[in-house]
């Protein structure tokens, strides 16, 4: 089967297309335009630090796949600051513990794809950390034997579990206006 119903994939197919004008105002980088947009829920933003912010896959492998994100434009971690670097840190360990709340894995993938498409990155200008449950048992064994993903969760229900699981934590201000997550890392 090469084909699997996906209902929830339309909302990305009949986006705006002012989305795909603002991304090539930031070269082309969604990392650094989606941050710039009012509003989180419709951007997939699910939390934000002082210089991160953490943002739903929009093809995971996995419910609650993220991806922890620096503000700053780089491919290099060697060009974020320390500040940077340990915010970025924090909000890693932050997100585990939402994701751990939100979704109650076994255990967790994380990493970075750096080197561009050598490394299997597709957007290798902007460094990301990908953040990955995983469960036991749960082999997802469709990309090796079909070259299928199956997506066992709507991105919008995978938002709403883990946006929740944020604004539950300690560090976390939610802003009333939009009910965007910020947490306080320091």
């Amino acid at each position: 089967m090469d084909q699997l119903f996906a209902p929830w994939r339309i909302e990305w197919v009949t986006r705006d297309g002012d989305q795909d004008a603002e991304a090539a105002d930031e070269d082309h980088c969604p990392f650094c335009a989606l941050p710039e947009r009012d509003d989180d829920a419709e951007s997939k933003i699910v939390a934000r630090s002082e210089h991160s912010f953490v943002l739903l896959n929009n093809y995971p492998y996995a419910p609650g796949h993220v991806m922890v994100i620096p503000y700053h434009h780089t491919g290099d971690f060697a060009d974020l600051s320390d500040e940077q670097l340990l915010d970025h840190a924090r909000l890693k360990s932050r997100t585990l513990a939402a994701l751990d709340a939100a979704f109650d894995p076994h255990g967790f993938n994380t990493g970075e794809n750096l080197g561009g498409s050598a490394a299997g990155g597709s957007i290798d200008d902007h460094l990301h950390t990908h953040v990955v449950p995983r469960w036991n048992g749960d082999t997802n064994f469709m990309p090796v034997i079909s070259d299928t993903k199956v997506l066992v969760q709507a991105l919008d229900d995978s938002y709403d579990q883990l946006h929740d699981a944020f604004a539950d934590l300690d560090e976390a201000v939610v802003r009333d206006d939009d009910e965007a997550v910020f947490l306080n890392l320091d």
